[in-house]
């Protein structure tokens, strides 16, 4: 049986620290500080991108944070005081552009998560992270992986620093989350 599935793997893992390396400390902390200056945190994204936000969402309600996933049905209006995250690869995604511009009429903190900082979210962002990966459309050197799953990627580890962020500013560690998980299954 070949062993090219483990390379695929070890390659991966290379592509996430050449990656991660590059994203700007001083962009996630403004982001740990929007999130915990906020009374409520309010998440979107669509496909493997909405995925990561939904287990952002989960993280933060483990830390104590008041965190919803925009569409969902238990999901309360934003707010001035709130912060509104967004992860788009391209900054463009069609379904979110409508959101973040009703975000920023309501008065709330938009914080954005993508490869293209210079976007039409972008541009309308308080709080930018950019993840230096390979949009769904390019073809390159960036990646070996198809579409975006290398900012996917990048977006779930950034979201789980900025958690563990979240967790040392909070004084807690994995007991304490631990006691907020689910315990009806």
């Amino acid at each position: 049986m070949p062993k090219q599935t483990v390379r695929y793997t070890d390659e991966i893992l290379k592509e996430l620290q050449r990656t991660t390396a590059l994203i700007r400390d001083e962009e996630t902390e403004q982001l740990v500080t929007g999130i915990l200056e906020a009374k409520k945190v309010l998440v979107a994204g669509a496909g493997r991108s909405g995925l990561m936000a939904k287990s952002f969402a989960m993280r933060m309600m483990h830390v104590g944070l008041d965190p919803y996933v925009v569409g969902e049905t238990v999901t309360p209006n934003l707010e001035a005081d709130d912060i509104f995250i967004v992860a788009s690869g391209s900054g463009e995604t069609k379904s979110l552009v409508p959101m973040v511009e009703k975000a920023k009429g309501i008065g709330a903190t938009v914080a954005l998560v993508t490869i293209s900082p210079d976007s039409t979210i972008g541009k309308m962002a308080d709080i930018t992270i950019e993840i230096p990966a390979q949009a769904k459309s390019e073809t390159g050197n960036k990646s070996i992986q198809p579409m975006a799953s290398l900012f996917e990627q990048s977006l779930l580890l950034v979201y789980d620093a900025v958690i563990l962020s979240v967790m040392e500013k909070k004084g807690m560690d994995s007991e304490t989350m631990y006691g907020r998980h689910a315990n009806l299954e």
